[in-house]
């Protein structure tokens, strides 16, 4: 089973998905030791598919560390939170995320997007 580990422990993906809010973008970095990079890569597509499904999902995409660094990036764009939520705690992606490896350990965090005049659109 993968273990958890927030991003900010202050506000853990548990207390994120509480939150209503609408275009939300999951953010989730996955380190691992890279003797199970191919089990990885293996269970996160299998997971990617189920989410693929789900109400409210529209897109994924997953980024290697450039070098030997086993750490991956993950991001997901969701319709909103309460999206995400009835994916993420699916009795069915619960029992999924038990295939990661025991090295994996997952830092997911919900993001929206900010406005900044002249450089980014909300």
């Amino acid at each position: 089973m993968t273990h958890m580990r927030p991003l900010d422990p202050a506000f853990p993906i548990d207390r994120q998905v509480a939150i209503d809010a609408t275009a939300v973008v999951l953010v989730n970095v996955f380190t691992l030791d890279k003797a199970d990079e191919q089990t990885f890569l293996d269970v996160w597509q299998d997971d990617a598919v189920f989410m693929k499904q789900q109400p409210g999902f529209i897109s994924t995409q997953l980024h290697r560390a450039i070098g030997d660094s086993p750490t991956y990036l993950n991001y997901a764009v969701w319709e909103s939170t309460a999206a995400f939520r009835a994916a993420f705690t699916h009795p069915q992606f619960r029992a999924k995320i038990s295939a990661y490896p025991s090295s994996a350990v997952a830092s997911p965090h919900l993001f929206e997007k900010v406005a900044v005049p002249g450089i980014c659109v909300a």
